[in-house]
């Protein structure tokens, strides 16, 4: 996490570096987004589908970052992209027969987790990505606030609500 007393200017510096050019700053804004990122896939694409999604996100973030005019800004841009991302997957997508047996790719959720991501995939948009931000990202309800721009109340009652 951006940790100084101006966040902004940290990230604003960052962006400003991975438009010039330095992979280490850019990999510096995965590390800080990527929760964020997963988490606002995973509210709408499956598990094994946001862990692909998420590198094509992030992937069109880095062809795209010279056009970011402002990089205060990112953040937001980062977040638009991702759910353009997965809503241009969810309508594109085609039924396909597996070739063979799905390989695991990252940590994915065993027994139950699937169930309970299906049900929560069944909630309204605003509430599915609170909840997989706390309860899949390990995300407090002041680290939801400060990424998606939500007040920390907003947050509370998304929560319960969800």
């Amino acid at each position: 996490m951006l940790t100084t007393i101006e966040p902004k200017l940290q990230e604003a510096a960052l962006v400003r570096a991975a438009q010039n050019g330095d992979r280490a700053a850019f990999g510096a804004l995965y590390e800080e987004y990527g929760r964020l990122i997963h988490g606002i896939l995973l509210a709408h694409v499956s598990y094994q589908d946001a862990e692909d999604l998420m590198q094509d996100v992030f992937m069109k973030a880095l062809k795209q970052l010279a056009s970011l005019r402002e990089p205060a800004a990112f953040c937001g841009w980062l977040v638009a992209i991702a759910r353009r991302t997965a809503t241009d997957y969810l309508r594109t997508k085609r039924t396909t027969l597996p070739v063979g047996p799905s390989l695991p790719v990252g940590r994915a959720p065993e027994g139950d987790a699937f169930a309970i991501l299906a049900l929560i995939h069944e909630l309204p948009e605003s509430y599915r990505e609170t909840l997989i931000f706390r309860l899949v990202e390990g995300m407090t309800g002041p680290e939801i606030a400060a990424q998606t721009g939500l007040t920390p109340d907003s947050v509370r009652v998304n929560l319960c609500r969800g």
